[in-house]
């Protein structure tokens, strides 16, 4: 999953190398939260959310194997 959302987020920004993600588990959840440079956040985020409820989608859709709700926190 994490390396999913690398993917994904290296293909949206200008700056790749700076793309990181860290796993949080948590009771009966994952947080996955997505660090960005400070300039690529809107890129991430799209208009509207558009991109982030996109991404938020595909995580979800992926994680159905597992039994612990998963979400995406984007941050610089």
């Amino acid at each position: 999953m994490k390396q999913l959302i690398t993917v994904i987020a290296k293909a949206l920004v200008d700056y790749p190398d700076e793309v990181h993600v860290h796993e949080v588990e948590e009771d009966h959840a994952i947080v996955y939260r997505l660090l960005v440079h400070p300039s690529d956040v809107g890129k991430v985020i799209g208009k509207q959310g558009r991109i982030a409820k996109a991404l938020r989608t595909v995580v979800t859709s992926a994680a159905v194997k597992h039994s612990k709700r998963v979400t995406v926190d984007i941050s610089s």
